[in-house]
């Protein structure tokens, strides 16, 4: 792995050396290294689009599976499985990372699928990041398909800050019996980039829940748009947030819906769209920042 690649490797995974353990790293289309552990294995598909991840019940530890693309006009496209045993508690790190200084359209598309076992705890990590001087569209376009058996949790916290020019990020989940979705999203646009985010969760457990949280910044001529669809089966809660900070000639558009089917279901949607206050940032500017540097502080604090 080239230079580049292993500083991508380390935004992406927030790892400066090779991971030990369970992990999965793919470059340029294909398997570059591979490690397994007596509890998680990982299996490429016979077909070789992706792989499946087996964790067995009761685990306890780390898998990584980064994904990094550094060949102009590559279109990757793989699907990655995870069968989440009963009553384990891990940690997936995933991420994209795309460097393009060509003039080629350079994307990749990850479909991972959960199925994630009773009383089980996932904790799911994922971030994207684009760079390269060229003139070539780096696109990332991650679909998440969860499946929640009774009691069960899984946490999702996404990350995209800079460099992906196009992106659509498409979740859907079934909740079951006393399960737990909390999705966390964090999104950054400038330039002429576009993100569109859709999330469509089904209730379908008594005592199900989930809570989608989205914090975005557009910037310069960028569009951001939010869909988000909760759909309350049963006795449940659910809540989803979207909140976004404009600048520039950027366009944000939310639609948050939804939908009660069971008389029981207690749903809350939100959305706020608006400009840094004029008073924070004289705030800051008081102490010594310039108006840039209050900015920055300002967005970095809304996305932490």
């Amino acid at each position: 792995m080239n230079n580049i690649i292993k500083k991508i490797l380390e935004l992406v995974t927030d790892k400066k050396d090779k991971p030990s353990g369970a992990y999965n790293i793919r470059v340029n289309g294909a398997c570059a290294d591979r490690g397994c552990t007596p509890n998680v294995d990982i299996v490429s598909k016979e077909n070789g689009s992706g792989i499946d991840i087996h964790i067995k019940p009761g685990t306890k530890e780390e898998v990584y599976i980064p994904v990094v693309i550094d060949n102009n006009e590559l279109t990757d496209i793989v699907y990655n499985d995870f069968y989440i045993g009963e009553d384990s508690d891990v940690v997936i790190i995933a991420g994209c990372g795309i460097h393009n200084e060509g003039s080629g359209h350079t994307q990749h598309d990850g479909i991972h699928t959960f199925h994630v076992g009773k009383n089980a705890t996932v904790k799911y990590l994922e971030k994207h990041y684009g760079s390269g001087g060229g003139k070539g569209d780096r696109v990332i376009n991650p679909v998440t398909n969860v499946f929640l058996e009774e009691g069960s949790t899984l946490e999702m916290d996404t990350v995209q800050i800079e460099g992906v020019d196009f992106t659509k990020r498409i979740t859907n989940g079934k909740v079951n019996d006393n399960a737990t979705l909390l999705i966390k999203e964090k999104l950054m646009t400038s330039g002429n980039q576009v993100a569109t985010t859709e999330f469509e969760i089904d209730l379908d457990g008594k005592g199900s829940s989930v809570d989608v949280i989205s914090r975005s910044v557009a910037k310069g001529s960028s569009v951001q748009e939010f869909y988000s669809k909760i759909n309350g089966n049963n006795e449940c809660a659910g809540h989803s947030e979207c909140d976004a900070i404009i600048m520039d000639k950027a366009t944000v558009t939310a639609i948050p819906e939804i939908k009660a089917n069971h008389v029981d279901a207690s749903l809350i949607h939100e959305a706020a769209i608006g400009k840094i206050a004029g008073v924070q940032i004289i705030k800051l500017m008081t102490l010594g920042l310039t108006r840039e540097e209050a900015e920055k502080e300002i967005i970095a604090g809304f996305l932490k």
